[in-house]
């Protein structure tokens, strides 16, 4: 009796599932990584100046903060319904819902960079003669840039994993593999889609974790130089003579 397909008994790992639809996974796994590229930077262009506006004094800092906390709340079906008027059925709609629920992060952690930098260091700067432009961008930006990055990884991660609900208007890469899937439970589609976001999101965060380490050499120099020497004699060390002569 000859052995039936994977396919006909619907198993999980289907390695045929994935010779016959590799150009549809290739398709959506392009659509999931244009989205989300395109999502996370929109979403730090617009969240840059609302972080400069935010840390100017309360009276900014507490509307910012407060709108980008609402929409990160509103859930992603009401916020697509609200958008939908404005942008119909497109990319453009799923983008601009990703952009807003990314802005909470970001703002966040690039009003944490910004705060963390040394007063010393911003003193140095206008004692030689930095104006605000210069100050901000080759002092403060610099040194603010590990807990930038830190929240570039994690708006990028989640964003990987928010593009699927746009499968609710056809527009979620991934996710749009998922959905097809789930009325039939064609369980191989279901795991590769999903086993592919996950993989996108490990890689997009170990790319954005190298691109950190390659834009802030110093962090990588203290750390060398505040680890504790290693110690290769049993004694102490014999105290230097001075010869006089």
């Amino acid at each position: 009796m000859a052995e039936q397909s994977c396919l006909v008994t619907n198993d999980w790992i289907c390695g045929e599932y994935l010779r016959s639809r590799s150009q549809e996974l290739t398709d959506a796994t392009v659509q999931h990584i244009g989205i989300t590229v395109v999502s996370v930077l929109i979403g730090l262009a617009v969240a840059f100046p609302l972080a400069l506006l935010a840390r100017r004094g309360p009276r900014f800092a507490g509307p910012v903060l407060g709108l980008t906390t609402v929409l990160y709340t509103v859930p992603s079906l009401a916020m697509f319904s609200l958008l939908l008027p404005l942008f119909g059925l497109s990319a453009a709609l799923v983008v601009t819902g990703l952009v807003l629920y990314s802005l909470t992060i970001l703002v966040r952690n690039i009003l944490a960079g910004l705060a963390a930098v040394p007063q010393e260091a911003r003193d140095a700067a206008r004692g030689m003669g930095y104006g605000p432009g210069r100050l901000l961008w080759e002092v403060e930006l610099p040194l603010a840039l590990p807990a930038v990055m830190a929240g570039l990884r994690i708006a990028t991660v989640s964003t990987v994993a928010l593009t699927t609900v746009g499968s609710l208007v056809g527009k979620g890469g991934l996710g749009n593999l998922i959905e097809d899937a789930l009325p039939s439970f064609f369980k191989a589609q279901v795991l590769a889609a999903s086993v592919l976001c996950v993989l996108l999101a490990v890689v997009a965060d170990l790319l954005l974790l190298g691109l950190q380490r390659l834009l802030t050499p110093w962090t990588r120099i203290s750390g060398a130089v505040g680890a504790a020497p290693a110690k290769t004699d049993a004694g102490p060390s014999a105290p230097a003579t001075v010869e006089v002569g």
